[in-house]
């Protein structure tokens, strides 16, 4: 025969075999430790249960109805997932990812520096939403005229195009 109580803490409907009856267990809902009640009938004698006892209500069969507490206040995501790998969303995409580079040197025409207007351009054409990565770059080459090492820099920009 089972011993049916509710929690003291929080008020979560359990169920412990009799032969449970008057140990502690911990609440599987609030984690308290609780002393499992021992049943009694209405005259006030307890109750010890016999075999005959545990088969009848094993074979009866009894439809019981338990309730879940519910707390308050906002409820936590407990698994967030990680973010897809580039090469995952690169394949859900109708557009494939496209690496583009520009170097200063290349934006350089007659003494006038174009760097930010061409690299400004590129963006507004490819689509700020298509726009994965923009990666500042620096870089060092040999000239060949005068056999300087020259630094300079550029960009990288990753999109899906």
């Amino acid at each position: 025969m089972d011993i049916t109580f509710k929690c003291p803490h929080c008020d979560q409907e359990l169920e412990v075999d009799s032969t449970g009856a008057g140990s502690s267990i911990d609440c599987p809902s609030c984690a308290r430790s609780i002393m499992v009640p021992v049943s009694e009938h209405e005259n006030g004698e307890v109750v010890t249960p016999t075999a005959t006892a545990v088969t009848a209500s094993a074979s009866a069969k009894v439809e019981r109805h338990f309730t879940v507490p519910t707390h308050s206040g906002p409820a936590e995501a407990l698994i967030q997932k990680p973010n897809r790998p580039l090469e995952i969303a690169a394949k859900d995409c109708d557009k494939k990812v496209r690496i583009k580079t520009f170097k200063h040197t290349d934006c350089v025409e007659v003494g006038k520096d174009r760097f930010d207007e061409v690299v400004s351009n590129f963006l507004d054409k490819a689509g700020w939403d298509n726009v994965i990565s923009v990666t500042p770059v620096t870089y060092s080459y040999v000239q060949l005229d005068t056999r300087a090492n020259i630094s300079d820099y550029g960009v990288l920009i990753v999109y899906r195009g």
